[in-house]
């Protein structure tokens, strides 16, 4: 039976934490800062846990967990 393949867009933006659960970059600090609040821009700092739901789908293409 073959390897199976790890999507490279999940391998470069996700990592499994010891735990198992996924880890990522915070959401919406590319552009327009200007018009968030400085509250949101402190509480997108560093990264942050996916929800379970969104754990099942990343999971699904790290089989490795990479």
């Amino acid at each position: 039976m073959p390897k199976m393949k790890t999507k490279s867009s999940c391998k470069k933006r996700f990592k499994i934490t010891a735990s198992g659960r996924v880890k990522a970059g915070q959401a919406g600090k590319r552009h327009g800062m200007i018009k968030r609040s400085n509250k949101f821009i402190r509480k997108a700092r560093g990264t942050t846990v996916l929800s379970k739901p969104d754990e099942k789908i990343i999971k699904k293409m790290m089989p490795y967990g990479d």
